[in-house]
């Protein structure tokens, strides 16, 4: 890929040229962004450390050569190497909080973002004294839920260290230490007695098939933090086995699933699980109360296997 600097001038001349690139040659939008146009204007302003709401007149400033050398690099990386936007600009956003993230984690995208918005609302019985955010990675949905529950413990757990790595680096950003910690383990293994209020999962649950499908953008992701079996249940079989034993009596147990909430319903048909919606787009998100995973919980023993 070749751009003469004479011929890309302002920050509207990048955009414009970086919206025909990306619509030539099909790239993929879907870390953040839906469509060409907003992809290229995240990426190019981002690029110079200039905010997404900045006025479009300012669009027509024209770009120092180190500043077009730059945005030209990244683009090139986006277009030839398909690297998503948010690892080439170091950051991500959720909640409309800003996130560190690199290859180490999965970019931030889950709908559960707009379950904490509202508080979880009408779910939510009361103010959590305990969250975890399980299978954390970023630590995007355990923070933000401590920015909406301020007097809430949050414990942050992934198996992966790389991953806790990043996820440490954002509670020092939003400066929580003493409220927000992380913990290493597989599942529920490093938090033997411990009970939440509240636990909201976003873990990887994308079956064979449908990762085989992912275009290229994804393979800049974790495999650990997507792929997980034939069916994408190999990790959420194990957490709802071990629910109940980490939730309070009034606890509640949120889990995405995606696409793979065909395997869940087949797999466990005598559950009722609550399938919540969203006014922003999103599926795939189940929601169970303590007392059904209690209920449950033999049922979910016997399953853990598949």
């Amino acid at each position: 890929m070749t751009v003469s600097s004479s011929q890309l001038r302002t920050l509207r001349d990048h955009i414009r040229w970086a919206v025909s690139r990306f619509h030539a040659e099909g790239l993929f939008f879907g870390h953040g962004t839906d469509n060409a146009w907003d992809e290229a204007r995240q990426l190019v302003l981002g690029a110079l450390h200039l905010p997404w709401e900045m006025a479009d007149s300012y669009l027509d400033c024209r770009l120092e050569d180190d500043e077009r050398e730059h945005v030209q690099a990244l683009l090139k990386q986006r277009i030839e190497e398909r690297v998503p936007t948010a690892y080439l600009l170091g950051e991500a956003w959720f909640c409309g909080l800003s996130f560190v993230v690199d290859p180490r984690v999965l970019i931030p995208r889950s709908p559960i973002a707009e379950l904490i918005q509202r508080h979880f609302a009408p779910w939510l019985p009361h103010e959590p004294a305990r969250i975890l955010d399980l299978c954390t990675g970023s630590g995007c949905i355990g923070i933000a839920c401590a920015y909406q529950f301020p007097q809430a413990e949050v414990v942050l757990a992934d198996l992966s260290f790389e991953a806790l790595e990043v996820a440490f680096q954002n509670i020092e950003r939003h400066e929580l230490e003493e409220r927000v910690y992380t913990v290493q383990g597989d599942g529920f293994a490093g938090l033997p007695g411990q009970r939440f209020d509240l636990i909201v999962s976003n873990p990887p649950y994308v079956d064979a098939e449908d990762f085989a499908d992912m275009p290229a953008e994804y393979q800049h992701e974790p495999e650990l933090g997507l792929a997980c079996g034939n069916d994408g249940l190999d990790l959420v079989r194990r957490m709802l086995a071990e629910a109940a034993d980490h939730l309070t009596e009034q606890g509640l147990l949120i889990v995405e699933v995606g696409n793979s909430q065909v395997h869940v319903e087949a797999l466990y048909p005598e559950v009722d699980f609550t399938w919540l919606e969203f006014e922003h787009g999103g599926h795939g998100v189940f929601l169970l109360a303590a007392a059904q995973c209690r209920e449950h919980q033999a049922l979910f023993q016997s399953r853990v296997k598949g």
